[in-house]
């Protein structure tokens, strides 16, 4: 079983203030918890114990809230970023937290009704460097279509690499990986960028193993004040179970 992952909470919310001027998105609250700590029950319920948290805007509050993870169940870690990272310049900073074994990586502000066991063990079994899961969606270019061939190997992230073609079955990405140590050979040090755009279209291109895992679980995200509201009532009629 996998024991570590990283929580991507850097982010500013743009999209959600003013709510965001004051409280990092991840802390907002969602069934009457912060959000954050129902993404750290999901991984630790997976099997997860130690959890790299990286913080950018207002990261203190979310440091405050979670300490060492102990009242959760989990060891807890963080990655400070300034400037801000991105998605792959912010996982390359938390090499040194990470490095070594196989790791998983969620987005701060989304979470997905799944176990994550069942994720890890599509992985192993496909060898893969990287595993994404993915969905079905009628919208799914409007996230940033990921394009799986029949045998549920990533072929085209966004549009790229460019030439690639193929009978693809397009979906989308609710925001978690799964990823081997050797991801950090594909990633730079102290730049800011894209874990998808940039890390997966090289690993693509050098014809590393990618692949989909592709779930209908339900899913949650707080990105604009309609899905706050939205998740908010999706966990308090119907919580999640991992």
């Amino acid at each position: 079983m996998i024991r570590r992952a990283m929580v991507l909470a850097a982010g500013r919310g743009t999209r959600l203030a003013p709510l965001t001027d004051t409280t990092p998105k991840p802390l907002l609250p969602v069934a009457g918890r912060p959000l954050i700590e129902h993404i750290l029950e999901f991984l630790r319920a997976g099997g997860i114990r130690e959890v790299v948290i990286n913080l950018h805007h207002l990261g203190q509050r979310i440091e405050e809230r979670i300490g060492d993870g102990r009242r959760l169940g989990l060891q807890v870690k963080y990655s400070w970023e300034d400037p801000i990272l991105d998605t792959g310049g912010g996982i390359k900073r938390a090499e040194p937290l990470l490095a070594g074994e196989p790791f998983v990586v969620v987005n701060g502000d989304s979470l997905l009704e799944l176990r994550l066991e069942d994720v890890v063990a599509f992985h192993r079994e496909r060898g893969a460097v990287a595993t994404m899961v993915v969905r079905p969606d009628p919208e799914a270019a409007r996230y940033g279509l990921i394009e799986l061939d029949a045998d549920d190997r990533v072929r085209r992230v966004v549009g790229l690499p460019a030439g690639v073609e193929g009978d693809f079955r397009g979906f989308m990405f609710p925001g978690l990986h799964v990823f081997e140590p050797e991801i950090f050979r594909w990633m730079e040090p102290d730049a800011a960028y894209s874990v998808i755009r940039v890390t997966y279209v090289k690993l693509l291109t050098s014809g590393g193993p990618v692949y989909g895992f592709v779930t209908r679980a339900r899913w949650v995200n707080i990105d604009t004040p309609a899905a706050l509201e939205a998740a908010d009532l999706t966990l308090r009629s119907a919580p999640f179970r991992f």
